[in-house]
């Protein structure tokens, strides 16, 4: 992967966007797409719309959500400590003892996730895990009125994890759930400017994925495509512990290509076009089955209007929803290709009806 692209990721990647707070993440997405776009446009909800090749047929629309998991400020207590409210699903053994950095109207704070020491609990606090509830948050003030200088009710904060690198082409870090699917989209558009397809291309960053996929309500509608393919996460399960959960999701490899999906809200065409343009230009995919609505912007992609031919792309991620998420440059740059190729081969006219 090219170094510039890279670089690109890990700009995304240091952005404080939790869901409904996803300005900083769209600045950089908007910025890196003016550079090769037709036309770069934003919306009310703050998704993105990236349009390559305008005017072309038909419209399909590439979806990739840059929201990410964080908390909010509930309660300023007159101690100066901070209460909060999650945004998106934790596991409430994650945050404990980690350190955050607030979204202010003045800048960044930081701080740190406190509880109770583990030597003053009782022993059947010990046993269990705390509740969300039960942790704060510690900026160092001395009392509310100190700690309203800095932070407010309803300000943003995620976990203080930066993206490190590993060895085998793989990068760490929070919030590749789903700045990697963004990140992908976007590096597709970029290869279809070049390419010049028959279709009109809309790349576009998602908001509000992790509370119920709402930017992909909202763009699909305004968009109206013909065919739309979501770009997310998905389990890897190549990691110890999964054994189970490979029986239930399907065995998938960090590194061993994109992910596709098949079942009910998959529109079979377009899951085949997919499979089969990988095998044309020599991709490495994964098929997993899903027999149930996706928690993913594919569900509200398909039923937008009367309806999306609609496939689900997924990227291998380990450790989904913690601060050291690990994906692999090289499944992200395999997914962009096959992203690129596949709506390269769409013709203008193409039936996706299944007869």
């Amino acid at each position: 992967m090219k170094k510039s692209s890279v670089d690109f990721l890990k700009r995304m990647m240091s952005a404080i966007s939790p869901s409904g707070y996803e300005l900083e993440a769209a600045r950089v997405f908007r910025k890196e797409a003016e550079g090769f776009a037709d036309e770069v446009r934003h919306d009310v909800h703050g998704n993105t719309d990236v349009v390559v090749h305008k005017g072309g047929s038909p419209r399909v629309l590439l979806a990739g959500h840059y929201d990410e998991i964080g908390f909010l400020i509930t309660l300023i207590d007159s101690n100066g400590y901070l209460w909060i409210s999650p945004i998106g699903g934790w596991d409430p053994q994650i945050p404990q003892g980690q350190r955050v950095s607030i979204l202010t109207a003045k800048g960044v704070v930081p701080g740190v996730i406190g509880k109770m020491p583990i030597h003053v609990q009782r022993p059947d606090e010990r046993s269990r895990v705390s509740p969300l509830t039960d942790l704060w948050v510690d900026i160092g003030a001395k009392n509310s009125k100190e700690a309203e200088k800095w932070v407010a009710v309803g300000d943003p904060m995620v976990l203080d994890q930066g993206v490190i690198e590993l060895p085998n082409g793989r990068l760490a870090g929070r919030a590749f759930d789903d700045r990697a699917g963004a990140f992908v989209v976007l590096e597709a558009a970029r290869r279809l400017s070049a390419l010049k397809p028959k279709a009109e291309v809309h790349a576009v960053g998602t908001v509000q994925e992790e509370i119920g996929s709402r930017g992909a309500v909202t763009s699909t509608f305004g968009i109206a495509p013909d065919v739309g393919i979501a770009v997310d996460v998905t389990f890897a399960t190549d990691h110890p512990m999964m054994e189970a959960a490979e029986k239930r999701e399907g065995k998938v490899t960090l590194g061993g290509g994109p992910v596709l999906v098949r079942g009910a809200n998959i529109n079979p065409l377009l899951f085949d076009h997919l499979r089969k343009t990988a095998k044309r230009e020599k991709i490495p995919v994964q098929v997993v089955a899903d027999g149930r609505a996706t928690p993913t912007d594919a569900d509200p992609i398909q039923l937008s209007r009367s309806g999306v031919a609609t496939a689900l792309v997924e990227v291998p991620l380990r450790y989904m929803h913690t601060p050291g998420e690990v994906i692999s440059l090289e499944d992200l740059e395999n997914t962009a290709n096959l992203l690129a190729a596949t709506v390269a081969a769409i013709q203008p006219g193409q039936s996706w009806i299944p007869l």
